[in-house]
């Protein structure tokens, strides 16, 4: 039995990863893997080819990482302040509450800054007046807090 190698396509359950190269038996590589798209035999162009891509991949990846620590440096700015209005009682309870997608409104409006309301990590909404740490996932590796100031309608 030969053996041929091969560069995965996309993840392939106990086999390999998208852009991992493997060698597999012959068979299986032509009558499975390359017939499906799963695959493609690692030539010499396809290797160069992967390289390229893998290195276009991190290149991405370092930009989105320097966009994400220039972003946590806005955030954390002792000038940045997200205010929102809100009714409350005299207990300074607010009626309601405020999500994490009203915040990612508040901060797009106020600072022309859009962020996905999924990385704002708030693990209940916020329910009374003042000031309020929350938390941010910008990247994998970077986190940020937002100071949230509720303040009464």
């Amino acid at each position: 039995m030969t053996n041929m190698k091969v560069i995965f396509l996309e993840d392939v359950k106990g086999r390999g990863k998208r852009g991992e190269v493997k060698e597999v038996p012959d068979g299986y590589a032509q009558n499975f893997l390359i017939k499906k798209g799963k695959a493609k035999e690692a030539t010499k162009s396809a290797m160069s080819a992967l390289k390229g891509q893998q290195h276009a991949e991190e290149k991405k990846q370092a930009e989105l990482l320097a966009d994400a620590q220039e972003l946590k440096k806005l955030l954390e700015a002792d000038e940045t302040v997200i205010e929102i209005k809100a009714k409350a009682g005299t207990d300074s309870r607010l009626f309601g509450s405020i999500p994490s997608k009203q915040i990612a409104q508040a901060l797009n409006s106020q600072y022309n800054v859009k962020l996905d309301k999924r990385k704002i990590e708030l693990n209940e909404p916020i329910k009374v007046l003042g000031y309020t740490n929350v938390p941010v996932k910008l990247y994998p590796q970077v986190s940020a807090k937002i100071r949230v100031h509720v303040v009464e309608k």
